[in-house]
């Protein structure tokens, strides 16, 4: 279902004021294009993480004075294999809209955007 006209221009409101109240957290949550993880990602991940587990297994089970370093390197392994696998890779700066970026130099507080709201609600009233 679209939505009007009123609802999209609220909707970009909204957006405007959190790029300009926490750049960093909308830069987050900002879709990228529905690119997820990758399966290249994944599959390279998991096939690091059971190396790790077979590294661990080898550090249990030998009887050595290296079996505990041998252990831990093995669980390292395998953490950062997961880590890899669940993570995404960078991905290249977006530039900014012009229009932000006046935003942004003249921060507002909450209260301010709820009033400038109720005023627009007003205006749009007969």
């Amino acid at each position: 279902m679209a939505l009007s006209e009123h609802e999209q221009r609220l909707l970009d409101q909204l957006e405007q004021q959190l790029h300009a109240e926490d750049p960093k957290f909308a830069n987050s949550m900002a879709s990228s294009g529905g690119r997820g993880v990758s399966t290249r990602r994944i599959v390279l991940g998991a096939l690091v993480a059971v190396a790790g587990i077979a590294v661990l297994i080898l550090g249990i089970s030998l009887q050595s004075p290296f079996n505990i370093l041998v252990g831990i390197l093995g669980f390292i392994v395998m953490g950062a294999g997961m880590y890899y696998a669940t993570t995404k890779g960078k991905k290249a700066e977006t530039p900014v809209p012009a229009g932000r970026k006046e935003r942004e130099a003249a921060p507002r507080g909450f209260m301010s955007n709820l009033e400038n709201k109720w005023d627009e609600r007003k205006r749009d009233q007969p």
